[in-house]
């Protein structure tokens, strides 16, 4: 196999040295204007590790190609990567610590990864450039970043052709390995969450948040998430009034108070926080004008530089008080993506260090110890492992389809951190199959609700209740267990998790499912279609139980399993399940 011309785009920089090599059947270019060596190790059948080393501080970049044969996809880490190829010409994307991940799967037919890359440096940008060459008919991958003599630039490839799922799951483990997992996820991190945010906006105050924290609990949220709005008066849903973080004294009185009757109702609180904005209505404005990144016209606001040690300090002290003084049991950290500017300015003299990814690293190593911390996409890099425990599918009100490709993607990279969905809210006149609908699509995620508890009509409390108990009861098959999403060319349309002798699928669209040959088995269906073919290949007799969306028991019959496809019927938002 050899380089194609195309490899190298017109607009790229032209290297000044070059590097061929062949490992694992692969044609490698490496270029820098260093001189490069480079090393490679098999740690396991289908999986190569590379590493190539400049002789000096440079930029290096590696480039290889696979032939693009049977593929169907390209999975990108940020989820917001178009479903398909894309060619190999377009504008290279750029994972930093602050935005993105350094991966990537080019995934072919039955799901398998024909390559799926990893790159180890997760704080300083890594670029990369991936699609169809068009000249050849091959797909092209090159990545690069800054290196220096003690790292080089290390890559992990996985050319084993497992599902697709499983190589991912790889390459999070070997991050995990590079840098390690950092603090304990709470098994309150994974349970059922309420949310502020689109059932009150900005209008949030304490005696709004207590009206939902006890049926909140009696539902089985174990926590409540206070979103924008506590800090300030102003409803205009900029950030003009951000950074001083004290609460409004019209809304949140007395913040200790409040926060102890909400946990009185047996809830963890979490509080919000855009972590690196000034709004230019605040007081700190004129003092940190001159340590910003940038300025946000359209959100009234400046990001500030973590570079400087005061910056972090003034920001990490504020964060800080949520927790000692006023009693949070975690954080809500947002916008950390806006940290990823382009070109940055260069440091002042008052400055530590160089780079914005570390700037950014050292104020989250400031954050207060054994407290939850939420993220959110697509800041997914493994470097903020160390710092949070549940990561946030990015904003998609009443999107299900979207909300389901989020949470899966997380799911894939997100390594030890629970998967929180964006939170859910429905119409008042929302059916009772809607509501459970939009539950199932999260079903392999932490739900987060975000409606008026108080105002539900008492089919959607029943649908509510009943799927909030299925998410508890089974939270450890369905975060923690095998996890096999299916087909992420069509946005996933079923999905599976097992462990512990049971087997629970989602069913999104209209295709037949496989039923195990032992143990329990769940089919919950969000597809509007109730004749459900079932694919067994080992024929048997079961026991089956029908649930609608509410619970509410439908049909308890013996069921015969024979090879081939079986039709069943589960109600829109409903449940089966088979015993073996």
């Amino acid at each position: 196999m050899t380089t194609a011309p195309a490899i190298w785009q017109p607009h790229d920089e032209v290297p000044e040295r070059e590097l061929r090599f062949e490992a694992a059947g692969l044609a490698f270019t490496a270029t820098s204007p260093a001189a490069l060596t480079w090393t490679a190790r098999e740690p396991a059948p289908g999986v190569l590790e590379l590493r190539v080393t400049p002789d000096r501080p440079a930029v290096v970049r590696v480039a290889w190609q696979v032939p693009c044969v049977g593929a169907t996809v390209l999975w990108a880490a940020d989820g917001g990567e178009p479903t398909g190829l894309p060619p190999f010409w377009r504008r290279p994307r750029t994972a930093t610590l602050a935005k993105n991940a350094p991966a990537g799967c080019l995934v072919g037919v039955g799901d398998v990864a024909l390559c799926t890359y990893a790159v180890g440096e997760v704080a300083r940008p890594v670029r990369t450039r991936t699609g169809v060459v068009e000249e050849t008919g091959a797909f092209g991958f090159w990545v690069e970043h800054d290196s220096d003599r003690d790292t080089g630039l290390l890559l992990r490839l996985d050319l084993g052709r497992d599902h697709f799922a499983a190589s991912l799951a790889g390459a999070a483990a070997w991050w995990a390995d590079l840098h390690g997992t950092g603090r304990p996820v709470p098994r309150r991190a994974r349970m059922p969450a309420y949310s502020t945010w689109y059932a009150m906006q900005q209008h949030v105050d304490a005696a709004s948040v207590e009206r939902q924290a006890a049926p909140a609990a009696a539902l089985g949220c174990e926590t409540i998430i206070v979103d924008d709005g506590w800090h300030c008066d102003d409803r205009s849903r900029g950030y003009g009034y951000v950074g001083e973080w004290e609460p409004s004294p019209t809304s949140f009185p007395d913040m200790s108070e409040h926060v102890a009757r909400v946990r009185a109702e047996g809830l963890g609180y979490l509080l919000w926080y855009a972590l690196p904005f000034v709004g230019r209505h605040t007081a700190l404005w004129e003092r940190l004008r001159s340590y910003t990144l940038g300025y946000k016209e359209h959100m009234n606001a400046a990001v500030v530089d973590p570079r400087y040690p005061f910056v972090r300090e003034l920001i990490a002290g504020h964060l800080a008080r949520a927790v000692t003084e006023w009693g949070m049991d975690g954080l809500k950290i947002d916008f950390i993506d806006q940290f990823a500017v382009e070109d940055p300015p260069e440091p002042g003299p008052e400055a530590d260090c160089a780079t914005v990814g570390e700037g950014v690293r050292r104020l989250l190593a400031g954050l207060p110890p054994e407290c939850m911390v939420e993220l959110r996409q697509p800041y997914v890099s493994p470097g903020l492992w160390p710092y949070a425990t549940m990561i946030r599918a990015s904003d998609c009100p009443l999107s299900p389809a979207q909300n389901r490709r989020r949470t899966v993607d997380l799911r894939l990279i997100a390594g030890p951190m629970a998967v929180h969905a964006d939170m859910l809210m429905w119409h008042p006149d929302e059916t009772p199959q809607g509501v459970a609908t939009q539950l199932i699509n999260v079903l392999f995620a932490v739900p987060q609700i975000s409606v008026d508890l108080t105002a539900l009509t008492p089919e959607q409390e029943e649908a509510l209740r009943f799927w909030l108990g299925f998410f508890r009861e089974h939270a450890d098959v369905l975060q923690l267990g095998t996890f096999t999403p299916e087909r992420p060319d069509l946005g996933y349309p079923q999905v599976t998790a097992g462990g512990q002798g049971t087997v629970i699928t989602a069913r999104y669209a209209p295709i037949p499912v496989r039923v195990p040959s032992s143990g329990t088995f769940w089919l919950a269906n969000a597809d509007a279609s109730t004749d459900v073919l079932l694919r067994s290949g080992a024929p048997g007799p079961a026991r089956a139980k029908v649930y609608d969306c509410r619970g509410r028991l439908l049909g308890d019959d013996r069921l015969d399993l024979s090879p081939g496809l079986v039709e069943a019927t589960i109600p829109e938002g409903g449940l089966l399940r088979i015993d073996r």
